[in-house]
């Protein structure tokens, strides 16, 4: 490499696509595969709106009607946005432009594991097929860690506290979301039942940045592959690119983004905890050929011993803690390349049905 050349700043992605490429390729006996994002014309749209400000300062029958819109929401699409939201908008152009110094870092310095705790992860190293392959890269941050003084920040010493102030205000909308969707199901925390989600605090939930370069292989690539979160809830501020999609009526249908919303959509121990009343639903990222992508997302997740629940019996899902779900994702993953998720802890699996 010339002494003048800059270090790049983007993980290898490319080679892995083209390493996978050619291992399709030898498998179907040099036939090209099936485009791994399945691209076929997209509609786009405008998810489920919730005010906010109905839910925290109207009357009685306002709160309730916010409450409902919002259930309604989670029970048929599984995601909708909010506004008046109160996560300032200051503060999240403030948290973009922190990431994209941080995702600008050359890649040796982002793969070193120091930094940030060693939360760095970029595509998939487990991949064996392009739709395995995620063109991404993302710090997944665990709450506790922002503050240690062990944690390597670098040259970033202001990413600290943005991501605090950014974790601790969409914390304070996830709380209020869950909590209302909670109630909706008849959960009164009011009433001497304890605060919805159990187990949930800011020492177990979790900040992903996401960066998704351009991809010279789009539109037949992967940003983040269809999956469901393993979460309550999920709160996701995105860019303006767009590419996020989702499963509707089984059908991928494209989110258009809102510069003033958040994206919030319910997670599987939401799913099992509503006994499947509310959904979550598969969505995927697709590659840009031009532009990059970056969103930050937050996960309200409980300790991993914590159980996770129901709103009421009969449950169609037998017992289990937040840690169990999570070792049995990540060993489905191992061995068959995808998730299995909500179905291994159902009472009666579908195979027996």
């Amino acid at each position: 490499m010339p002494a003048f050349a800059e270090p790049a700043i983007d993980p290898p992605l490319a080679d892995s696509y083209r390493a996978l490429l050619r291992s399709d390729q030898l498998r179907r006996g040099g036939i090209a595969p099936a485009p791994a994002s399945e691209s076929v014309a997209v509609l786009e749209r405008a998810l489920p709106m919730i005010d906010l400000k109905r839910l925290t300062s109207g009357d009685a029958g306002e709160r309730k009607a916010c409450a409902d819109a919002m259930a309604t929401a989670a029970s048929e699409w599984g995601f909708f946005q909010v506004i008046n939201h109160d996560v300032g908008r200051e503060l999240l152009e403030e948290m973009r432009r922190e990431q994209a110094r941080l995702f600008r870092l050359p890649f040796d310095t982002k793969e070193k594991a120091g930094l940030l705790n060693g939360s760095y992860r970029w595509g998939n190293p487990t991949a064996t097929s392009l739709r395995h392959l995620s063109w991404s890269e993302a710090f997944h941050v665990p709450l506790a860690s922002i503050s240690r003084e062990d944690c390597d920040y670098g040259k970033l010493s202001s990413l600290r506290g943005v991501m605090q102030e950014v974790a601790d205000a969409m914390s304070r909308v996830a709380d209020t979301v869950a909590a209302a969707l909670a109630e909706d199901l008849g959960h009164d925390a009011g009433g001497g039942e304890p605060a919805f989600p159990a187990g949930c605090d800011g020492t177990t939930c979790f900040l992903r940045l996401n960066r998704y370069p351009a991809c010279p292989f789009a539109p037949d690539t992967f940003g983040l592959v269809p999956h469901t979160d393993s979460d309550f809830l999920t709160i996701l501020c995105q860019d303006q690119v767009g590419g996020l999609q989702l499963m509707k009526d089984s059908r991928w249908v494209a989110v258009k983004p809102r510069s003033d919303a958040l994206i919030v959509n319910i997670g599987d121990l939401f799913q099992a905890w509503s006994n499947n009343r509310y959904k979550s639903v598969e969505h995927k990222v697709v590659a840009n050929a031009k532009a990059e992508r970056l969103s930050v997302a937050y996960f309200l997740c409980p300790s991993y011993d914590s159980p996770v629940g129901t709103c009421g019996e009969p449950s169609p899902y037998r017992p289990f803690t937040f840690g169990e779900y999570r070792r049995k994702v990540q060993d489905d993953v191992k061995r068959t390349g995808k998730k299995i998720g909500l179905p291994n802890f159902l009472k009666q699996s579908p195979v027996d049905v």
